[in-house]
């Protein structure tokens, strides 16, 4: 362990890469979040496809697949912005020598929310909707 100084902590360049890392990592899950929406949005062509292959008749829409691929994707890039401001913020902070302030609703909280609404409305509609006639 090292002895303490009396060098201001953002003196330290070990906080700045603390907060590049964060921003990489939200960056990533924002990638992660928008790719699997891609995923999500093409998965009734998908099926289409594979219902053309078997010869039998297509379905002529692609049901709530595409709206939720676009909502993950909408998220993902959400999260992405919200985590470049979120750096921004915090460098800003650091620079003037002013303390961090963590919020009790964290972009962890608001994402995992919606991903947890997001999932939720998926199960239904593949416990619900895709019994239904189409």
């Amino acid at each position: 362990m090292t002895p303490p100084s009396d060098k201001p902590a953002t003196d330290d360049p070990r906080i700045y890469f603390a907060a590049e890392r964060t921003l990489l990592a939200w960056v990533r899950t924002g990638l992660a979040m928008m790719g699997f929406g891609f995923v999500v949005a093409r998965f009734g062509l998908f099926l289409r496809e594979i219902a053309a292959a078997r010869g039998l008749p297509a379905a002529h829409h692609v049901g709530l697949s595409l709206w939720f691929g676009v909502a993950l994707l909408l998220l993902g890039v959400g999260v992405t912005l919200l985590s470049a401001f979120g750096y921004w913020r915090t460098i800003e902070r650091l620079d003037r020598g002013e303390p961090l302030r963590f919020k009790k609703l964290s972009l962890s909280v608001v994402a995992a929310l919606g991903l947890a609404v997001l999932g939720l409305a998926m199960a239904l509609y593949l416990a619900f909707g895709l019994n239904s006639p189409q």
